[in-house]
């Protein structure tokens, strides 16, 4: 298409918000003081790259994501895709309902219905949009993590392979053609090296912060932190004559918490007094409090190592405290009150274990570099990873003996276990992803547990009668006084 005057686009783009409510009245802000300031004849386009939903926000959790979609539709976003935290934490159903509501497109190519081989009636797989006589060309991709979208209904194709074909496929038909890949940044180099014909990768899911654009092959990839920390923006330009935009400049700015667009501002306020009220049902009513250590065993910690082995049917279950937040009260539980205690969005899962892979990790929970090992990711939300509590195991153990040494009895539902006996374990997914205590991620048969999540069985074992009475009952013995 021959073009006679000089055409400029300019893009902000957020990714990994995760749900940070506190930061999206300012974000909003931002997005439209930028836009005015803009130069005459500047295109503008807003994009999110996926995880702008995170269900350990009380807001998320009581709207399941209406919150956010009203939020993105607020803001003036031209195009969204979606991250493991959208496809992952919903059904296909809720996704449904939440995303009916939102204003702009959904764009995401490789994933698919497996009933009908096709995207979800929400989900384009690639969009063409025009501004200001500049086409532009969508594409989206997320994170393949097929062994749980199957779980959902869902099948997820090769974003390398799916990205490929499609940029073939539209390249002609656009001026420009923009990647929403919530892919990480090691794959979003391997795609600005190997697919020809991308012009700009906005990249998120590994959180990181690109704070100059990084140009490879042609391609520029640009990513925006994390946490609603930062906006990035990238301007392309095209003189004319040209056939192809290139890059003039591009960068992430820190969000100004002084800034706030007050209408946003009222409707997230708006949405959390809504959200508390829904999660205000009554789960269980207790008769005792139940304390939780992050440092050794405790009954809440043992409840939660219950609630997974009931819900798996598995031989035995090992968890983290870390996961519990805080001590389950006595009285009126609520599901807000689950939400708070409990907000990691976590499944359960059976994995067959080795005995002495289960012995591994059972000695390292007496170390304290793993009982305090800080970090976040991979669905946890909790400070430390915490001691792990049992199930359906007992461990004797001797703290003055070193390392790695101090187990002196293990016991599988009263049997010695046998380090070459392979056990059906009931645990949390996160562990899988060699997270923390690597030995759990070491079994075979892994079977994911979806769409429950951890707190789900919680409320669930707490209806057990004799459950909060088990929860007292020791599994972790210290001998020798030690």
């Amino acid at each position: 298409m021959n073009h006679l005057k000089k055409q400029i686009l300019t893009i902000l783009h957020t990714n990994d918000i995760h749900s940070h409510f506190n930061k999206m009245g300012s974000i909003a802000a931002m997005i439209s003081e930028t836009k005015k300031q803009s130069s005459s004849g500047e295109e503008w386009l807003v994009l999110d790259i996926g995880d702008h939903m995170d269900r350990a926000a009380v807001e998320t959790e009581g709207s399941m994501g209406g919150a956010n979609v009203d939020i993105l539709n607020m803001s003036g976003y031209d195009a969204v895709t979606i991250g493991n935290n959208e496809g992952l934490t919903f059904t296909i159903d809720v996704l449904n309902q939440a995303y009916a509501g939102l204003l702009c497109p959904i764009v995401c190519g490789n994933l698919l219905l497996k009933s009908t081989g096709k995207p979800p009636s929400w989900m384009e797989p690639y969009h063409i949009m025009n501004k200001g006589g500049i086409r532009i060309g969508l594409l989206g991709a997320t994170a393949p993590f097929n062994a749980f979208y199957e779980l959902l209904g869902l099948e997820a194709l090769d974003p390398v392979e799916t990205l490929r074909r499609q940029t073939a496929e539209i390249r002609d038909q656009v001026d420009i053609v923009i990647v929403m890949s919530h892919l990480g940044i090691m794959m979003d180099e391997r795609i600005a090296e190997i697919i020809e014909g991308i012009d700009v990768i906005l990249g998120g899911h590994t959180h990181h912060l690109l704070e100059e654009p990084l140009k490879i092959n042609g391609t520029v990839v640009c990513g925006a932190g994390k946490y609603g920390q930062y906006v990035g923006k990238v301007t392309f330009e095209r003189n004319p004559g040209q056939e192809r935009f290139s890059l003039l400049s591009g960068g992430c700015f820190p969000v100004n918490e002084e800034l706030l667009d007050e209408r946003v501002t009222a409707a997230i306020l708006t949405h959390r007094k809504e959200a508390e009220i829904k999660l205000s049902r009554t789960v269980a009513i207790t008769d005792r409090e139940l304390p939780i250590a992050w440092d050794e065993e405790s009954p809440f910690g043992n409840l939660l190592a219950q609630a997974v082995r009931q819900f798996t049917g598995a031989e035995l279950s090992v968890v983290n405290a870390g996961q519990l937040m805080g001590p389950l009260p006595e009285g009126n539980i609520t599901e807000g009150m689950l939400h708070s205690l409990c907000p990691s969005p976590i499944n359960a899962c059976t994995i067959q274990l080795k005995g002495s892979n289960l012995r591994k990790a059972l000695e390292q929970s007496l170390l304290p570099e793993y009982r305090d090992l800080v970090f976040k990711g991979f669905g946890f939300r909790g400070y430390q990873m915490g001691v792990l509590c049992l199930d359906g195991a007992e461990v004797h153990y001797d703290n003055s003996k070193p390392p790695y040494k101090k187990i002196t009895e293990l016991r599988v539902q009263g049997i010695a276990l046998d380090d070459d006996q392979v056990y059906r374990v009931g645990t949390l997914d996160m562990f899988t992803f060699n997270i923390g205590y690597e030995s759990l991620s070491l079994g075979s048969d892994l079977s994911f547990r979806l769409p429950e999540f951890i707190r789900d069985l919680v409320g669930m074992e707490l209806q057990r009668p004799q459950a909060l009475d088990e929860s007292s009952l020791p599994r972790w013995h210290s001998v020798h006084g030690s």
